[in-house]
């Protein structure tokens, strides 16, 4: 029997098995958006083998305009997710369980351009003026801006028009809108590359409006962290995750030619890439925590904000087990 053992052992193998003990634990991660240097710590965590290094088989799987990260998860085609932290409790208090183990992007990336012969210059003149907004989840942050400045965006006659915005910048180039949402690290720049001088945009970041709320953030649900074995994975993903980032950070050329190589379409541009990286580099720590450390007052921050508009919340009581350190704290634990 004991030789028999040690035979099927021997040739596990060239027969396509091996011993669970030395198998690799599989999570898949599903993005926000397409493959972009908006996820470079990811990308570069795979290509340089730190999931590999703990254990871990690791599936990225590229967002879309198509694809809601908290529906993939609830429908359970991942384990982790990247989700801006309104659309997250948004779809935990309609009843998908998400939990924040840790939060990346420290800073709001988030911003309304608008064209400065639009005549715009502050807030106040939002009013009686049309508004591209990205919607899936992404609007909950200007809704929140507009319901705190007391702009009606819905009606017969809203004070604010709401151009439903597609993933693009069109609507600011063909003068649509008088603002568009971008992110700094993307359609800000491909205003630039459009031909728009930096002088020809008034920019409004929601980071300085009093109004930012948490991005880019990883995210699981309850069940996964009440499975023991799962928190663990979790735990050794997140510290991959992080060696990623810190890595993509200080080495933001390799970074993009890690990301590059993910490509698969062959669509992205790299010299816009760079700039990505740069930019997103910038919304990372800023210093006084570690990359991945979720801010308790930044996230008390994000309900507030979210809750703001008494007469249409986007929450509507504040959560409760929507975010968790233990994950992270037992990332920074593991020694290898």
């Amino acid at each position: 029997m004991k030789k028999t053992l040690a035979w099927m052992l021997a040739l596990a193998p060239s027969l396509g098995f091996a011993p669970s003990a030395s198998a690799a634990d599989h999570l898949t991660l599903q993005l926000k958006w397409v493959t972009q240097a908006q996820f470079a710590g990811y990308y570069v965590a795979q290509a340089k083998g730190f999931y590999k290094a703990e254990g871990l088989d690791v599936t990225i799987k590229p967002g879309g305009p198509d694809i809601n990260p908290s529906q993939v998860i609830a429908a359970g085609g991942a384990d982790v997710i990247v989700d801006w932290m309104p659309d997250a409790l948004a779809a935990r208090e309609k009843g998908v369980p998400l939990v924040n183990i840790a939060q990346i992007f420290e800073k709001s990336g988030m911003e309304l351009t608008c064209r400065k012969d639009s005549g715009i210059t502050s807030p106040e003149d939002f009013k009686g003026k049309t508004i591209g907004v990205w919607f899936a989840g992404n609007q909950y942050p200007f809704l929140a801006w507009m319901g705190k400045l007391g702009y009606t965006t819905s009606g017969a006659d809203p004070e604010v028009k709401v151009l439903k915005q597609g993933f693009n910048v069109d609507p600011l180039l063909q003068k649509q809108a008088a603002c568009i949402s971008t992110m700094s690290y993307n359609e800000y720049w491909q205003l630039i590359e459009a031909g728009m001088k930096p002088d020809q945009l008034t920019v409004f970041k929601y980071q300085d409006e009093g109004v930012a709320m948490l991005e880019d953030g990883l995210y699981t649900t309850d069940a996964e962290l009440a499975n023991p074995q799962k928190d663990a994975e979790l735990a050794k993903f997140v510290k991959a995750s992080i060696e990623g980032w810190n890595y993509a950070a200080a080495h933001q050329a390799e970074a993009v030619k890690i990301v590059m190589s993910y490509d698969t379409a062959g669509v992205l541009n790299e010299a816009h890439q760079v700039k990505m990286m740069a930019s997103v580099a910038k919304l990372l720590n800023d210093g006084k925590d570690q990359t991945g450390y979720l801010d308790p007052a930044a996230y008390q921050r994000t309900v507030d904000v979210l809750m703001e508009d008494k007469t249409d919340p986007v929450i509507t009581k504040r959560p409760e087990g929507a975010y968790t350190h233990k994950v992270y704290d037992a990332a920074l634990a593991i020694k290898n």
